[in-house]
């Protein structure tokens, strides 16, 4: 057994904020209370001045495998999340061959279960991401994927679309959709805005998201299905959620945490390391987006981990690919621009981190609680830290040198340690 002493135990699901002692057994979490120190624990953890909350969870993330593991793999990728507090991730289907047939969904499942935390894929709603003909979702649903998308590409084919939605009602199994209507992009990647005119571009405007949002809310207020608006970038797309939510459609919402700390000025001092799909905008963008999270209009920050090697990110800004990584900065992040600041309390924060995306996937993970997964994160909150020396196999990160709150201490998974910092104590 293991004995988590005097930690700030913070579990949003149950609404606890208290000093207390978590004892785990196993994979699982035996007792919280207060307890006394003693030889019966094979090891006592002094969480004394670090907060102890459920292992978060990111339902965006791209490990490039099978095919594109030059930028990432199963196994480094996980090594990210664990340094960054995760025990459970989902992984994106827009692989090499994507994740549209059920091998591939059990190669995921199998490389997944050698990275000592949960790395579950979601498979693609189109076959080959192509947008013209369903996959077969009952059975890559029953091979184990948990959700499905086609992010990266987004569905043109409303017709599709409204077809995947009932299928997944079916199923009960969420879609994720990724908005972005090509038609009225000129370069991607970069907002149509102040930055775009200074590069000599058109860039992509918030039209292009915020049309395929109002046309999938109201897609989904009319199936029923559970629809997820990936890495939300507009104030106005955010403002449709919420329309939709008070609607009754069972609609989520994801933000990045590059969207709610940066904006598009960010692409003229840090070039490609600050471009993404959908790009970076304005001020006022960022601070509608602040206010989603506040209201809950946005329900989730999940990071898009989009990691690229340093020759794609190199190359010229037009040419370069969209993305960056996320997994290791997200928490803090989360920490400095939103808790410190005042939008969030910790709580907060770590809802949208934790208990929010297992709700997303039902998940029976999220939350501390007596007989529930021995998933933690010990974190100090009020600690420094640099953002850099990745665990990714990948460094493209606009925060790269940044001095942030909250370092993760060690993160825990099914009753095991699976991350430590060197000098944790």
């Amino acid at each position: 057994m293991i004995l988590i002493k005097d930690g700030r135990i913070v579990d949003p699901r149950r609404g606890v904020d208290d000093v207390l002692d978590i004892v785990i057994d196993g994979g699982k979490i035996k007792k919280i209370g207060k307890y006394q120190r003693s030889d019966e624990y094979e090891r006592i953890i002094e969480a004394r001045g670090f907060v102890v909350g459920p292992g978060l969870i990111d339902v965006h993330v791209h490990f490039r495998d099978p095919g594109l593991t030059y930028k990432e793999d199963i196994q480094t990728g996980a090594a990210a999340a664990k340094k960054g507090g995760f025990t459970t991730v989902v992984t994106m289907a827009n692989t090499k061959p994507p994740v549209d047939s059920v091998e591939t969904v059990k190669y995921v499942l199998e490389e997944g279960k050698k990275t000592g935390i949960h790395v579950l894929p979601a498979a693609c709603i189109s076959v080959g991401m192509k947008g013209q003909e369903l996959t077969d979702m009952e059975a890559l649903f029953a091979a184990g994927a948990v959700g499905f998308t086609d992010d990266g590409i987004p569905l043109m084919d409303q017709k599709l679309v409204r077809q995947a939605m009932l299928k997944a009602k079916e199923l009960n199994v969420p879609l994720s959709f990724h908005e972005e209507d090509p038609a009225f992009i000129t370069e991607n990647g970069i907002n149509a805005g102040e930055s775009a005119k200074k590069l000599g571009i058109t860039g992509s405007p918030a039209l292009a998201e915020d049309a395929l949002v109002a046309r999938d809310c109201m897609l989904a207020l009319h199936t029923g299905a559970s629809v997820n608006i990936q890495h939300i970038s507009s104030a106005n797309s955010v403002k449709m959620v919420k329309l939709a939510k008070e609607l009754g459609a069972n609609v989520t919402a994801e933000v990045t945490p590059h969207h709610f700390s940066l904006d598009e000025s960010s692409v003229l001092e840090h070039g490609a390391m600050a471009k993404m799909n959908p790009p970076l905008r304005t001020v006022q963008d960022r601070y509608g987006i602040i206010e989603g999270i506040k209201d809950g209009s946005i329900d989730m920050i999940a990071t898009d981990h989009a990691p690229h090697s340093a020759e794609e990110k190199d190359r010229p800004i037009t040419q370069a690919p969209s993305g960056i990584i996320g997994l290791e900065t997200a928490l803090p992040l989360g920490i400095t621009m939103l808790v410190r600041p005042g939008y969030l309390t910790l709580m907060s924060l770590l809802q949208k981190m934790t208990c929010n995306p297992a709700a997303l996937y039902d998940m029976d993970r999220g939350y501390l609680g007596e007989g529930g997964p021995a998933d933690l994160v010990l974190f100090d909150a009020d600690g420094l830290c640099t953002a850099g020396g990745y665990a990714s196999r990948s460094c493209n990160s606009p925060f790269t040198g940044m001095r942030l709150n909250g370092t993760v201490i060690r993160t825990i998974c099914g009753g095991r340690i699976v991350y430590e910092e060197r000098e944790a104590r």
